[in-house]
């Protein structure tokens, strides 16, 4: 059998295979999928990937078969570490910040002003895939930003280092990176925050991507992975993003959400509302990500449950303290009974619940001498036509629907939640992460598809 495009989505514990078709007609198809767990702690991920492509064959019901391309996204050991220095919090560190998680990061460290001894320590301890150096907007203060590069261009990190800040410093920051033998590690890209209250963010998140895929090895095994994959290879929450914002040019603002069971990853892709944007604070960044590490059901199954309450669980799913503690017990990561869904549905409710809160902004009251004045912060999210979920729990569990319709109904006033006509739409084929990857080549393609796995016109 001719397969024309495998792509691999490498994840944390569990590696997926998709195989599609026609990818270069009017006329692409997905052809199934395969899954294995993901063998990072033997070694060797190539094992698991492997595995995911038997698995493959077996659904397809052959014995084997070729491919043309195949193409990767990857969150295994850890995904992508960054760590992101800046000057001012609120201004170049956030978004420097909204670049890192935008391209699919998970930061690990976030420092404002110049270097100290226990962040260098931090750094060390961390070590990190990719360092993101900012600060200053353009012709501003630059003596942070250079301070920051010797000393980060001093450490025993062979990783890439993107320097995103002000303008004036690409002469000096590569000067420094040339004397210290490291020039082939640094990336210099357009000012995250080129002017006060400007974001640009889109240059940063790209070249972090493209340095993901040029340096980054960080799972056993994954050298063997490239030389396997004949197109790109981004994180797992970037390509997620990429396909929202492709969506978003043919169907409007909408929001993605991927329960997991470590995380909870929101994805935004809006404007926002005029009128919200007239008394915002501080400007947001047209695509956000935001990822929750303590939200997931099940490597952090107990952290999603002292939220709700033993007491309250075991009141909604009529159930006694006994029965709850044995589903805790007997936790799996995929549930089998009927009590076990119903179980999984409320910590992802809960889940689903705090993430959108925790992503979306809200109003605040301030008063002076003429009074009181409403102001907004944070992530405006009323224009949002349509609600997405994607990833295992928001595409299996059977109210995944309903789940994704409380959002709405959750808000008390005060926050920038999607209101009641906001549309529900579910990844169906559960291919979007693999679908924002591939539209990196093929765009049009991987819209049908999404359009296909989300059952839109």
């Amino acid at each position: 059998m001719k397969i024309n495009m495998l792509i691999a989505e490498i994840g944390s514990t569990t590696t997926v295979v998709n195989a599609f078709d026609g990818i270069d007609t009017d006329n692409p198809k997905f052809l199934g999928q395969g899954q294995a767990p993901t063998t990072v702690l033997e070694g060797d991920v190539n094992i698991g990937l492997n595995n995911a492509i038997e698995s493959l064959k077996k659904n397809l019901g052959v014995k084997n078969f070729e491919y043309d391309e195949m193409f990767a996204t990857s969150s295994a050991a850890g995904g992508l570490k960054m760590t992101v220095h800046g000057l001012v919090y609120d201004m170049t560190v956030r978004a420097a910040r909204e670049a890192a998680l935008g391209a699919g990061a998970n930061i690990h460290l976030v420092t404002s002003g110049k270097l100290r001894r226990s962040d260098i320590k931090k750094i060390k301890n961390i070590n990190p895939n990719i360092v993101l150096i900012a600060g200053g907007v353009d012709y501003g203060e630059r003596d942070t930003a250079l301070y920051n590069s010797e000393i980060i261009a001093d450490l025993d990190l062979e990783v890439p280092v993107i320097y995103a800040g002000n303008i004036e410093n690409h002469e000096d920051v590569r000067e420094i990176f040339e004397e210290k033998g490291k020039s082939h590690l640094l990336y210099i890209v357009e000012n995250v925050y080129p002017k006060v209250d400007v974001l640009n963010v889109e240059p940063t998140r790209k070249v972090i991507q493209d340095a993901f895929e040029d340096h980054i090895i960080h799972a056993p095994g994954m050298t063997k992975v490239r030389e396997l994959v004949s197109g790109p290879i981004i994180p797992t929450p970037g390509a997620v993003m990429e396909a929202s914002k492709l969506l978003k040019e043919y169907i409007g603002d909408l929001m993605t959400l991927d329960v997991g069971g470590a995380t909870t990853d929101v994805h935004s892709v809006t404007e926002g509302s005029e009128k919200v944007n007239r008394i915002l604070i501080s400007p947001e960044p047209v695509a956000k990500r935001t990822v929750e590490g303590d939200l997931g059901v099940f490597v952090n199954m107990k952290n999603v449950l002292e939220r709700i309450g033993r007491e309250k669980i075991a009141n909604d799913l009529k159930v006694d303290l006994d029965k709850i503690d044995e589903l805790i017990n007997n936790h799996k990561p995929i549930p089998e009974t009927e009590l076990e869904k119903r179980f999984v549905e409320r910590l992802t409710l809960e889940a689903v619940i705090t993430s959108v809160h925790r992503h979306a902004g809200g109003f605040r009251d301030l008063y002076g001498s003429s009074g009181k004045k409403t102001l907004a912060e944070g992530k405006d999210l009323t224009n949002i036509k349509w609600i997405i979920g994607t990833g295992g729990a928001l595409t299996r569990l059977p109210n995944r629907v309903n789940i994704l319709k409380q959002i709405a109904l959750s808000n008390k006033g005060d926050k920038l939640l999607p209101n009641k006509e906001a549309k529900i739409l579910i990844d169906n084929d559960y291919i979007m992460a693999s679908l924002g990857v591939l539209s990196k080549k093929y765009k049009e393609a991987s819209l049908k598809l999404l359009k296909e796995s989300l059952q839109i016109d």
